[in-house]
């Protein structure tokens, strides 16, 4: 039986996550597959997702959001196979940003015409 690997969440900021992976086995792992979710809004949940290669890894995932909850799903492909997943859940550091208020008119067939408030500097 392929165990899970091991998701360790080593540190997270206002908008990174560093995790590492690893399996308690001794069969050999090519490469995980690491799905990372948010809820976008209160009805639309996003997905990353990254193909790492190699037995152990170390990564860092940036450019997310202040005080959002993530999941972290991961497993790993293995010489017998693709193991089962393992889950880990966390919430980024600090203060969320406020969403900003989106508008969108149609201008014709193939065109919308977008524009939006919110925070000032805020990318």
């Amino acid at each position: 039986v392929i165990p899970p690997p091991v998701i360790h969440i080593e540190s997270y900021t206002e908008d990174s996550i560093s995790f590492s992976l690893k399996m308690t086995t001794n069969i050999k792992v090519s490469g995980y597959v690491v799905n990372i979710y948010w809820t976008f809004d209160s009805h639309r949940q996003e997905k990353r997702t990254l193909v790492i290669e190699g037995e152990k890894s170390i990564q860092k995932v940036a450019n997310l959001t202040a005080h959002t909850p993530y999941e972290i799903s991961a497993w790993a492909k293995t010489e017998l196979g693709d193991s089962p997943l393992s889950f880990v859940h966390v919430v980024t550091g600090g203060t969320r940003p406020v969403s900003p208020s989106l508008k969108a008119k149609a201008i014709n067939q193939t065109a919308v015409e977008c524009s939006w408030t919110g925070p000032r500097n805020v990318v």
